[in-house]
């Protein structure tokens, strides 16, 4: 087992790039379809407007359904 990291090449980086990027969209838009998920089994919050009303509880909740859902998607996409 090497103790270093083995030799730099383009090629790779540009491989591991892509992959990032890929991997970043696909977390993007599967967050957003979590959160429509979210939207669709809480039909009576109206996110939006409770928090124009100020109602930080929504807030909190919301923030929380977020990362929750994020959460599942790292480990989805990450393994």
């Amino acid at each position: 087992m090497p103790l270093f990291a083995e030799q730099w090449n383009t090629e790779a980086f540009g491989m591991s790039l892509m992959a990032a990027a890929v991997f970043g969209v696909l977390g993007i838009a599967l967050l957003a379809l979590g959160f429509k998920v979210f939207e669709w089994i809480t039909p009576k919050l109206h996110v939006e407007e409770e928090l124009g009303k100020g109602n930080m509880a929504v807030g909190v909740v919301v923030g929380a359904a977020i990362l929750g859902i994020a959460l599942i998607v790292v480990r989805a996409i990450g393994g």
